[in-house]
Parts: C-alpha cells; sequence; structure tokens
C-alpha cells in the first residue's frame, strides 16, 4: 500500500502550517517531496515515525525558500553520518532541476562549512531533471515535467501509485499547456492559495496561485476523480479543512480532499 503522508501544507508565509512538503510511502521506502523552509523538516519527519537518516531520495520542486531550506538543515544532520562513512545504502539521490541545482551550491558555499559539504557532496548524487526525465524510485516509476511556471522554474511529476494515476502539480497555477497532460488522471494534487471569497485579501491570482474554486472548475473539466489541495493559508486554523472542502464541492464532482499537517492519504 503506498500513502502521501503531508508533513505540511501550506504556503511560504504560514506560522501555524508548516510549508508543504510529503512523503510519498510504500513498502521499499520513503520519498521525499520538498523540505520547507526551516530545521521543522526534521521534526515533522520524527512526528511521522520517519528517521530522516532514512531518507533517500528528495525532490526539490523550486528554489523558493519554502521548498529548499529545510534540505540544508538536513544536510546538518547528516553530516556527522557522512563525515564518519556511515550513509550506506547506496547514499542519497536529489532530483531537482538546474535552478534548484544551483541555488543548493551555491546557498551552502555561504551558509554551511566547507568540510561539511564535502562529505555531503560524497554521498549525494544531484540528478539535474530535464522536462520528461524518468527514474525508478522505491519501485515506482516517476516521470518529473517542467509545469510551466510563469515565475521560477518549477517541476512535477507523475506516477503510478496502486494503479492509480497521480500527478503532484507544484504551487503554481496548472499552465492551460498541460491541461491534457493531467486529464482523467485518479489523483491531481494542486495548490489552492485560498478561498475565492478571500483572493481580494490574499491576492492569489498576482502571485500565480489558485483559489480553491478556480481550480476546482478546471479540475472537474479535465474529469480527474480525487483533487488533493496544499499550499494554503492559515487564517482559518481549524475550519480550513471544512471551508476548502466545502467550496471546492461546489465546482468540482469528483472527492475533494484537503489534508492537515502530519495526515495522511492512501491511495
Amino acid at each position: 500500500m503506498s500513502k502521501i503522508i503531508m508533513l505540511g501544507t501550506g504556503n511560504g508565509g504560514t506560522i501555524d502550517l508548516y510549508n508543504t512538503c510529503f512523503v510519498v510511502q510504500n513498502e521499499n521506502g520513503n520519498f521525499l517531496v520538498d523540505t520547507g523552509g526551516s530545521i521543522e523538516i526534521i521534526k515533522r519527519l520524527k512526528q511521522v515515525d520517519i528517521d530522516y537518516k532514512s531518507i533517500r531520495h528528495i525532490f526539490i520542486s523550486h528554489s523558493h525558500t519554502d521548498h529548499v531550506l529545510g534540505l540544508f538543515w538536513y544536510f546538518k544532520k547528516i553530516s556527522r553520518d557522512a563525515m564518519h562513512g556511515e550513509i550506506s545504502g547506496g547514499g542519497i539521490t536529489i532530483y531537482c532541476n538546474d535552478i534548484v541545482f544551483e541555488t543548493i551550491k551555491e546557498v551552502a558555499k555561504h551558509i554551511l562549512p566547507e568540510k561539511l559539504m564535502d562529505a555531503i557532496y560524497k554521498v549525494v548524487d544531484f540528478k539535474v531533471l530535464n522536462d520528461g526525465d524518468k527514474y525508478q524510485i522505491n519501485s515506482t516509476r516517476y516521470t518529473f515535467f517542467d509545469i510551466k511556471a510563469k515565475g521560477t522554474k518549477q517541476y512535477g511529476f507523475e506516477c503510478m501509485l496502486n494503479n492509480k494515476k497521480l500527478a503532484f502539480l507544484g504551487d503554481e497555477t496548472l499552465n492551460p499547456v498541460l491541461y491534457e497532460k493531467i486529464r482523467n488522471f485518479d489523483y491531481v494534487m494542486h495548490e489552492a492559495f485560498c478561498l475565492d471569497s478571500e483572493e481580494k485579501i490574499f491576492h492569489a491570482y498576482e502571485k500565480n496561485h489558485s483559489t480553491t474554486k478556480s481550480v476546482s472548475e478546471v479540475m472537474n473539466g479535465l474529469k480527474v476523480k480525487n483533487l488533493i489541495l496544499y499550499h494554503t493559508e492559515d487564517s482559518h486554523k481549524e475550519q480550513r479543512k471544512e471551508l476548502y472542502t466545502k467550496e471546492a464541492q461546489k465546482y468540482f464532482k469528483g472527492k475533494v480532499i484537503v489534508p492537515n499537517d502530519l495526515e495522511s492519504i492512501e491511495i
């Protein structure tokens, strides 16, 4: 059985929610998707009973702070093991586009000791992605693709989990040129920055994001079966799940999933 463990579901400015990142877990291991913006990533992994040392595959979708900065705290935590040759099992693979790769190298140069990073680079293998690249991760085939973001270069992926087609679409409104790519998918993971009634408060559109209504209408037209919404604002606290689900269900005929932080989604 495969499941998605949402370590965080908030956007880049949330306080009560951790930044959006998650683990795709099956019997063959854990695949970490994005890392949030702080050392909180290590705590979140611990809270869902995942040892950070067990992470062998990491995908960073793009170079924004709320997706990449947690990686440097991960580097700090594994540095002792790396320096003492205690990373086994084939090392660690990080999948990312060229902009993310250059960002990681440049930022690390200024904030982490050279000795630490020399050890990290000996155990970390970077796979710099091109559009359409395919990799086998924990016995699952992932196809990574450019989401054609209006902002910084950003990648998503598609895969089969338990014979269900799933797409992760990063944290921007999906570019219409990719609509046909995900038509009839079983599961689609898409950002929903705010409720439609609050767009003028949070300015989702000018930030290249969606409202719950706008993404639900698009995914309904594409006959997606299950819609997973994340990367939201956090002003509604414990009412967020109810409010976002209620709005989405007005426009989307399939199943709406609005996970909380640390919640698991079985596929």
